[in-house]
């Protein structure tokens, strides 16, 4: 009996040590499985956290190294200059805009003589031919490009004489019977400048099959700029020009000529009187800030002298105004 109780002891003992070491790594397994589980549950919302982070400005590294070529958001609205004068009466306003018009902020000059412009037969629409700017170069190696957009014009004699330089000439009239056919030298379309409101926030519009987008027009003709834009659009002009502004494609055109109708606000132009003036100053402005400047002014003397249907400020009802590119020198 004593020697079985001997033997007993050291017995149990070592398997308490057994029972131990089986306890332990039981119990290690454990801790390692339970980690490695909670890695996985925890890894793709660490994941999806950064790439929210990177999509809501990105992560610590990407705003130490910003990208650089982000889509800018589109512009719906030109930005408007401030008023004239504190009252923002219309007479501020309109001598504001009437010297603006007035006075021309280059001169095209050729071989150290005035004049180095080809004109219309009155004299009221202008191109620049001076050596610094483009279009005499480009005559000259008869890669110029004309487009004119007008409603049932009659007098061309600008096109054609441009068309006779060497000129590309594309006259484009929603009131012609053809889609298109070729002219004395010049290309007729029956198609028309989009001048509607840009803003797609406006109620949907009805569209118009014979009316496109600038940069529309010039992707479906495969062109990529134009020397000469012409337009004669009737009281559309001032929308037009928005669009031209709003739509980035001014970069694409060397010269504008556009007339100008006073009169009345033009179509879709909204406001009172002195914010109407004030809108079109502010677009006067964006053309500047893009690099055009104006260099010919004719004002016809046969047209009345009314300005927002009052015979105010000595001012004539129409303009026609010739801006150059600077950029394109």
């Amino acid at each position: 009996m004593g020697l079985q109780r001997q033997c007993r002891g050291p017995l149990l003992l070592r398997l308490g040590f057994v029972l131990c070491a089986v306890g332990l790594c039981v119990h290690v397994y454990l801790e390692k499985s339970w980690r490695n589980q909670a890695a996985s549950l925890t890894g793709p919302s660490n994941r999806s956290q950064t790439q929210q982070k990177s999509a809501e400005g990105g992560t610590e590294d990407s705003k130490t190294h910003p990208i650089h070529n982000r889509k800018q958001a589109p512009r719906w609205h030109i930005d408007m200059e401030p008023w004239a004068s504190e009252s923002r009466s219309l007479e501020d306003e309109a001598r504001r805009f009437l010297k603006y018009i007035t006075t021309p902020q280059v001169s095209c000059l050729s071989e150290g003589r005035d004049g180095a412009m080809l004109t219309d037969a009155k004299g009221a629409w202008a191109a620049c031919l001076d050596p610094q700017y483009s279009l005499a170069h480009r005559m000259q190696e008869k890669h110029c490009r004309v487009y004119s957009f007008g409603l049932g014009a009659d007098d061309r004699s600008l096109e054609q004489s441009l068309a006779s330089s060497g000129c590309d000439v594309h006259c484009f009239d929603p009131s012609l019977k053809q889609a298109h056919q070729q002219k004395a030298q010049m290309w007729l379309h029956r198609l028309s400048v989009d001048w509607r409101d840009p803003n797609p926030a406006i109620v949907a519009q009805q569209q118009h099959a014979n009316t496109k987008k600038l940069a529309t027009i010039l992707n479906d003709f495969g062109h990529r700029q134009v020397d000469v834009l012409k337009a004669d659009m009737e009281s559309a002009e001032w929308k037009i020009l928005e669009n031209l502004i709003l739509e980035g494609v001014l970069a694409s055109v060397g010269q504008l000529l556009l007339e100008v109708h006073l009169h009345w606000a033009g179509f879709e132009v909204p406001g009172d009187e002195p914010s109407v003036v004030r809108y079109w100053f502010s677009l006067l402005r964006e053309l500047q800030r893009a690099g055009f400047l104006l260099f010919h002014v004719y004002s016809d003397p046969s047209k009345p002298r009314v300005f927002l249907h009052r015979d105010v400020f000595n001012a004539s009802s129409a303009y026609t105004l010739s801006w150059v590119n600077t950029q394109w020198l």
